[in-house]
């Protein structure tokens, strides 16, 4: 997923997907009204201990969007321009992710306006223990279950899920996901988001006729996500990762770039920008250029009505959260080019947090080998769900994935009363 904050038309575009679905799902005025809002909202103010003895305050966040198909589940973002506005879109994203993918969760999201990047370990710490107590009452491992997004990780999760178990007065490992090993996190989870991609894109190769061994790859992006999906693309498929980029530029080579190389570079240096032996190129150029599989694994809205008609790749599979507009989508299908829209592309992070909360529930844990197995079988039965979709009702991927999980949710909803 991306490091940046998206904008706040991510929303919008959110419920103009929800708009295609209003004909074919038959859905009511009411209904939809319904979908486009938030079931729950939190905004909580945050008083924090400085290093320096201040006191500092920050404001924080929790929207629990649907839970009609269960409990919700949704990362906690530390970030300076975070709002929500911005949590509200990703609450509904996770909702139809979950949806999309078989899961029994609804979507969530959270976040603290705050700089971690200028915070000692201390100051998090006490920020995230502030933060818990805040919304307590709120979350729980049958109610709403977090996880790590934006700046904030493993141990951010751990002093999270030990301030939760210290008002509970017992153990509570099931009300975080993306926790350390050690305190019974999942096997695979920093790959999770990049490896379920390309578990999609390998379905989509095969129905395309695509030989994956040799295919050439551009990465948009090269954080977690973007950097497991070049290292990926080769280890796992033999693919020829051609370009990738950052926030700084990008970089190109006819003869393909070393993932693992490329990453100790960024390290270094801070970009990917300069490695030896590429032609440096900006992020524009890179989506443009003709490979088989463009990864946007960045930022949101990069592939507009402006350049859809550049796009030369095969397969654009979405990574990042919203990287192409709803003008892109029709003009992408409409020239042929096959999107794996993104709750259903990057939905491995979500479903591998969902298997840490069944291992967590009967105090078990499975090793690396057969969460792939199961991320593998989840991943490649909601691609096919999808495709089959779009094929019957012969329109695009994206708007076939919201019609199988928007129907799902509001399938729920009907069993269950509410509408």
């Amino acid at each position: 997923m991306a490091d940046l904050i998206p904008n706040l038309d991510l929303l919008d575009i959110v419920r103009k997907q929800i708009k295609t679905c209003v004909g074919d799902l038959e859905l009511e005025p009411e209904v939809e009204r319904i979908l486009h809002s938030p079931m729950r909202e939190l905004k909580v103010c945050l008083t924090v201990p400085m290093d320096d003895g201040t006191i500092k305050v920050f404001d924080g966040f929790r929207v629990q969007y649907n839970d009609a198909r269960g409990p919700t589940k949704g990362g906690i973002r530390f970030h300076p321009d975070e709002t929500i506005e911005t949590i509200r879109a990703l609450a509904a994203l996770m909702t139809w992710k979950c949806a999309l993918h078989r899961l029994p969760l609804g979507g969530a999201k959270g976040g603290v306006v705050c700089n971690p990047k200028e915070m000692s370990q201390g100051e998090l710490e006490r920020l995230s223990r502030a933060y818990i107590r805040a919304i307590y009452r709120l979350i729980g491992p049958d109610v709403d279950i977090p996880a790590p997004d934006v700046y904030t990780n493993p141990r951010v999760m751990a002093w999270m899920m030990d301030e939760y178990s210290r008002m509970s007065t017992k153990n509570e490992f099931g009300v975080i996901t993306g926790k350390p090993l050690c305190l019974f996190g999942s096997e695979g989870r920093n790959e999770a988001t990049a490896r379920g991609g390309w578990y999609a894109i390998r379905e989509a190769a095969k129905d395309m006729g695509l030989d994956l061994l040799g295919a050439t790859v551009a990465v948009q992006g090269y954080g977690n996500v973007g950097y497991n999906a070049a290292y990926l693309a080769k280890s796992l498929f033999g693919c020829k990762v051609v370009a990738a980029s950052d926030s700084k530029g990008g970089i190109y080579s006819e003869e393909g770039l070393d993932p693992e190389e490329v990453f100790v570079h960024k390290s270094e240096t801070g970009s990917v920008v300069g490695y030896p032996g590429t032609k440096n190129i900006s992020n524009e150029e890179l989506l443009e250029l003709e490979v088989d599989v463009l990864v946007p694994a960045a930022l949101e809205n990069v592939i507009t009505k402006e350049n859809a008609s550049r796009i030369k790749a095969s397969i654009v599979a979405e990574m990042a959260n919203g990287p192409t507009t709803p003008e892109a989508d029709e003009i992408l299908y409409e020239r042929g080019v096959h999107l794996i829209p993104d709750i259903l592309c990057n939905g491995g992070g979500v479903i591998v947090s969902y298997f840490e909360m069944v291992q967590n529930a009967y105090m078990y844990h499975w090793d690396l080998e057969e969460v792939r197995q199961r991320l593998d079988e989840k991943m490649t039965f909601a691609y096919h769900t999808v495709l089959d979709a779009s094929k019957s009702y012969d329109i695009n991927m994206r708007q076939s994935s919201y019609i199988v999980a928007v129907g799902r949710v509001v399938e729920a909803m009907k069993l269950r009363g509410w509408i």
